[in-house]
C-alpha cells in the first residue's frame, strides 16, 4: 500500500509539474505577446504624438511663409506699376503691424532690399556697413528664385531668441521682401512633447543646432558635443520618420524623430523604464495573478487529491479486506478437508506451495500463482462428500472404495463452480488426476486437453503424496520419488512441468520438501481448581500429539510459560491471585500464544469482552469433551 501511495503521490505532483509548466508557457507567451503589443502600441502612439507635435510647427512655419507670399505678391506688384518708395515702405509698416496683431507678436517684421534701397517695416535703420545683398537672407532667396525660402536658423545675439527668417526673390531677380520669426512658439510647442506626461523634445536642424529644447539652457547649441549625443544625432540623420534605442547617460532610451521640411528633426526622447513602466506594472500584476490562480488550482486539486486518496485507501482497504477474506475462507476451508482426512493433514497446504512454486517458475504473473495456489489449496474440496470411513481407512482401499474416493474430483468441481468467478479452480479440482497419457479420471482427458492448472496440480499432488506419511506406508525416499517423477514423464505428468519438480528436488540437497511430522503440542490449563485439569487431561489422554500441563496459580503458570514452549493455554477466569482478564494481559506481555478462556459464566457482555481482548475462544464449564477437542484442535492447527 505503501508503494502504491508512493506512486500515485509522484503522479499527482508530476500531473501538477506538467499543468504548472503548461500555464507557465501560455502566460509567458501571453505576457511576451502583450509586453510586444503593448511596446508596438506605445511605439506608435509616440510616433503619432511626435508627428502631430510637429505638424502643429511645420503648419506654424508654413502660416510665415503664407504671410510672406502675400506680402511678396503685393510689393511684386507695387513695384511693377511703378510705386514710390515711400509708399511700398509704408506698405510694409502697416503690415507688419498687422501681422504682429493678427497672427503672432514671433512674428518680428518685414524687411527686404526693394528696388535699390533697404526698407523696414520696423523702422530699423542699418549701420553704414551694411550691404543686404551679402545677408544670409537675401543670399538664400537668391539660391532659389520663385518661392519662399526658411534661411538658415540663427541665435539673436541681443535676446539669445533662436529666429529664423522666411525670404522671397520678386520678379524683377534683384529685389527680396523677408520676414523675421522668433521661435518662442516653436519652443513651446516642444516644451509640450511628451508621451503619457513623460519624455522630453527637441527640434535639431541638419547642423545639429538646437532650434528647440524642453530644456531652455540646451537652445542654441549645436550637437554633438560628446560621443554619446554624436550617435544619437547620427542615427537621427539617418532616419526620417521612425524610433530607435539608445543609451544615454546609462539608461535604456527610446528616441522617436520626425523629419520636417528644410532639415529640421523634431525629436522625442523617452526613458524606457518610464516608458513601459505601467506594461512593466501591467505584466508583473498579471504574473502574480497567474501565480495565484496556479495555486489556488494546485490547493484545490490537492484536496481533491487526498480526498480521492482517501476514498481510494478506504475502497482499498475494503478489497483488500475482501481478498483477506476470501483468502482466509478458503484457507479454513481446506484445513476442514484436511480435518476429515487425518492421514492427510496439512497436505492442501503443501500441494498449494509446490504448486505456486511451479507456477512461479514457468514464469507465471503474481495474480496467475494467486490463483493456482488457491486452486491448489482446493483441489480435494470435493472429500467432503466422500465417507471418513473410506477416507480413514489405514489399509489399502477396495475397489469399490477407490471408485468413492474418485468422485471427490467431479464433486469438488460442481462445488467451485458456482463459490468463486475464477474456472480455474473448478477446472484444478476436476482434472488434477488426468494423466497426460489418458488414462486418468473422471473424463480420460490427454496431453494439453488437461487444462494447465490441473497438469500443474497434478504434479505437485503426486509429489506430496510419496513425500508424506500415508495409513499403510512412510513417506517414500527421496530418490525414489525423483525415479518415480522420471518414470511419469510424458505418462502421467506433463514432462515439461514435471522437468521443473525434478529441477526442484534436485536444489532440496536436505529433503525439506515433505510432510513435517508435528511435535507434541504443549497445552497449559490455569485453574486453581485441580480437579478440572485432570479432567481436561483424561479427556485429551485418547489425543496422544497433545500434552496438558496444569498451573493452580497463575504465579506457576508464569514459571512454565518462561520454561516451556507451550502451544495454547486455557485460562479460569476466576483466579484468586489474579483476575482472568489481567492474567490475559499478562500473558500477552509475554507471548503471542493462543489463549482459550475456561469458566462457568455464561454472560454474553463476559463473552464479548473476551473476544474483543482477543481470545481464540471461549469454553464454558461443565466441559463437552468432543466440543473441548475440537477447540483445541481447530485453535491449534489453523495458527
Amino acid at each position: 500500500m505503501e508503494q502504491r501511495e508512493k506512486r500515485r503521490r509522484r503522479r499527482f505532483y508530476t500531473t501538477m509539474f506538467f499543468v504548472f509548466l503548461f500555464l507557465a508557457s501560455m502566460t509567458i507567451y501571453n505576457l511576451t505577446t502583450y509586453y510586444r503589443s503593448s511596446v508596438a502600441y506605445v511605439e506608435s502612439l509616440g510616433e503619432s504624438s511626435l508627428a502631430y507635435e510637429s505638424a502643429k510647427i511645420e503648419s506654424y512655419v508654413q502660416m510665415g511663409r503664407d504671410v510672406l507670399c502675400v506680402t511678396a505678391d503685393t510689393v511684386d506688384f507695387m513695384l511693377n506699376y511703378g510705386v514710390p518708395t515711400e509708399e511700398i515702405l509704408s506698405y510694409l509698416e502697416d503690415e507688419t503691424v498687422k501681422q504682429q496683431g493678427k497672427m503672432d507678436e514671433n512674428f518680428t517684421g518685414i524687411y527686404g532690399w526693394i528696388g535699390g534701397e533697404y526698407l523696414d517695416g520696423v523702422g530699423w535703420v542699418p549701420p553704414e556697413d551694411y550691404v543686404p545683398q551679402k545677408r544670409d537672407w537675401y543670399l538664400a532667396a537668391a539660391s532659389d528664385p520663385g518661392k519662399p525660402v526658411i534661411v538658415q536658423p540663427y541665435v539673436d545675439a541681443q535676446t539669445q531668441t533662436v529666429m529664423i527668417s522666411v525670404a522671397h526673390m520678386l520678379s524683377d531677380g534683384e529685389s527680396v521682401v523677408s520676414l523675421d520669426i522668433a521661435l518662442n512658439r516653436i519652443q513651446n510647442i516642444t516644451e509640450n512633447i511628451r508621451i503619457g506626461g513623460v519624455g522630453y523634445g527637441f527640434i535639431m536642424d541638419d547642423d545639429g543646432l538646437i532650434i528647440a529644447h524642453y530644456d531652455g539652457a540646451e537652445k542654441g547649441k549645436v550637437y554633438p558635443t560628446d560621443e554619446e549625443q554624436a550617435e544619437m544625432v547620427a542615427k537621427i540623420r539617418s532616419i526620417d520618420t521612425g524610433n530607435f534605442r539608445i543609451r544615454i547617460s546609462g539608461e535604456q532610451c527610446t528616441i522617436f524623430t520626425n523629419k520636417l521640411m528644410d532639415g529640421w528633426h523634431v525629436v522625442m526622447v523617452v526613458n524606457n523604464t518610464r516608458l513601459f513602466e505601467s506594461i512593466r506594472t501591467s505584466i508583473i500584476l498579471q504574473a502574480l495573478v497567474s501565480v495565484l490562480i496556479f495555486v489556488i488550482i494546485f490547493i484545490f486539486c490537492y484536496i481533491a487529491y487526498r480526498r480521492l486518496v482517501l476514498l481510494g485507501q478506504k475502497d482499498l482497504e475494503n478489497s483488500e479486506r475482501i481478498v483477506k477474506l476470501n483468502a482466509n475462507i478458503i484457507k479454513a476451508l481446506a484445513f476442514t478437508i484436511d480435518a476429515k482426512d487425518r492421514y492427510t493433514s496439512g497436505h492442501s497446504q503443501r500441494v498449494a506451495n509446490y504448486a505456486v512454486e511451479l507456477a512461479k517458475r514457468m514464469g507465471k504473473s503474481e495474480e496467475e500463482q494467486n490463483m493456482i495456489f488457491y486452486a491448489g489449496l482446493l483441489h480435494d474440496v470435493g472429500k467432503i462428500r466422500v465417507k471418513e470411513e473410506v477416507l480413514n481407512k489405514p489399509g489399502k482401499l477396495t475397489k469399490e472404495e477407490f471408485e468413492q474416493i474418485k468422485i471427490h474430483t467431479v464433486s469438488g468441481y460442481h462445488i467451485l463452480k458456482d463459490i468463486y468467478d475464477d474456472p480455474q479452480m473448478a477446472l484444478g479440482a476436476k482434472y488434477h488426476h488426468e494423466r497426460y497419457n489418458g488414462e486418468g479420471y473422471p473424463d480420460g482427458l490427454s496431453g494439453e486437453n488437461i487444462p494447465e492448472v490441473a497438469r500443474i496440480i497434478g504434479v505437485a499432488d503426486a509429489y506430496d503424496a510419496m513425500s508424506t506419511k500415508r495409513g499403510y506406508r512412510d513417506p517414500l525416499p527421496q530418490e525414489t520419488i525423483k525415479k518415480e517423477i522420471e518414470n511419469g514423464r510424458g505418462s502421467q505428468f506433463d514432462p515439461q512441468i514435471a522437468d521443473i519438480m525434478l529441477q526442484m528436488i534436485a536444489e532440496d540437497k536436505d529433503y525439506q520438501m515433505r510432510e513435517v511430522i508435528d511435535a507434541q503440542k504443549n497445552i497449559l490449563m490455569i485453574d486453581d481448581d485441580g480437579f478440572n485439569i485432570k479432567t481436561v487431561k483424561l479427556i485429551m489422554q485418547e489425543e496422544p500429539q497433545y500434552r496438558v500441563i496444569g498451573a493452580e496459580n497463575f504465579t506457576d503458570a508464569q514459571e512454565i510459560l518462561k520454561k516451556e514452549h507451550i502451544d495454547l493455554v486455557l485460562l479460569d477466569l476466576l483466579m484468586p491471585d489474579i483476575e482472568g482478564f489481567e492474567a490475559f494481559k499478562k500473558i500477552r506481555e509475554m507471548s503471542e500464544v493462543p489463549i482459550i478462556f475456561i469458566t462457568a459464566d455464561k454472560n454474553i457482555d463476559t463473552i464479548r469482552k473476551a473476544m474483543e481482548l482477543g481470545a481464540a475462544d471461549y469454553a464454558t464449564k461443565p466441559f463437552l469433551p468432543i466440543a473441548l477437542k475440537e477447540r483445541i484442535h481447530g485453535v491449534i492447527y489453523s495458527i
